[in-house]
């Protein structure tokens, strides 16, 4: 049986999950991921061990949770005034983002201690909230636009696929392309 922290909205919850997370990423920094241990985090947050496996289950799960939340988006996508121009923007970060050394470990750990698919589905909830954005600015502007799942299908899935078979290549004239192409058949303000 999977267990997955329960998210509430505040009280003790919420601090032991905050001061949880913070130890997680203040331990990783100090003496590194292979040698987290949930005793050292538990101490560090000031919670007991039990804590932690009752809410998480084990050290990969709690790691994959600490992963997804540093995945999420901090801000809304850049406005550039035009479609091309935000999702080639977007489309650049994103690959940056995903395809550095610690976005790369984020997305394995997220991945890791996620046997249900649950934490998959929120990393592609926050890739497709920050297209929805993009293409409901370009609406307003009157762009014709497609829709979030073409632009998963030809921006975020290829991008992906090589970050974890391919990585040659993951440059901004990648992420250009690849958003140009996800625009093809649509005015896209050109």
């Amino acid at each position: 049986m999977s267990r997955k922290p329960m998210v509430r909205p505040g009280g003790r919850s919420a601090r032991v999950q905050q001061a949880v997370h913070t130890a997680v990423r203040e331990l990783q920094a100090e003496v590194g991921r292979p040698e987290l241990t949930v005793p050292m985090i538990a101490a560090r947050a000031g919670v007991t061990p039990s804590t932690i496996y009752r809410r998480w289950g084990d050290l990969q799960e709690l790691l994959s949770d600490v992963a997804v939340e540093r995945l999420r988006p901090e801000a809304p996508p850049e406005d550039h005034g035009r479609l091309l121009d935000d999702l080639r923007s977007w489309a650049e970060q994103f690959l940056e983002e995903m395809a550095a050394p610690t976005g790369r470990a984020y997305l394995r750990d997220a991945l890791l201690g996620d046997p249900d698919g649950d934490n998959a589905g929120r990393c592609s909830d926050y890739a497709a909230e920050q297209i929805g954005t993009v293409l409901a600015r370009a609406v307003e502007r009157g762009e014709d636009v497609p829709d979030v799942d073409t632009v998963i299908d030809r921006v975020v899935a290829p991008v992906m696929y090589r970050i974890l078979f391919r990585p040659d290549g993951l440059t901004g004239a990648y992420a250009h392309r690849l958003a140009e192409e996800a625009l093809e058949g649509f005015s896209a303000g050109r």
